[in-house]
């Protein structure tokens, strides 16, 4: 596990825990567009992987392994920071 998003090398696939704020459904979830149960705005915690890294703003684009959404989040909430190992779900060992 890395402690920072600093440390992360180019080149190689990352997935965090992240927290932003959305528009919330009755479930606690990010709400899609034209849905019905919206509750509000709210905190929404993930897991998403890394897709882009600006160190100049510490910003990070992920995208949600839940629900497939891109947020763009600070560093300072992402946290739990690993390697991704990419499987093929159609091979089976």
């Amino acid at each position: 596990m890395y402690k920072t998003m600093l440390e992360l090398e180019q080149g190689r696939s990352y997935a965090c825990r992240f927290r932003a704020t959305a528009m919330l459904d009755n479930k606690g979830e990010p709400a899609g567009i034209g849905s019905d149960d919206l509750v509000g705005p709210g905190d929404y915690e993930g897991l998403g992987v890394i897709k882009i890294r600006d160190t100049e703003q510490k910003l990070v684009e992920l995208e949600d392994t839940t629900t497939g959404r891109t947020f763009v989040v600070p560093f300072d909430d992402c946290w739990d920071i690993d390697d991704v190992e990419w499987t093929d779900p159609l091979v089976q060992e």
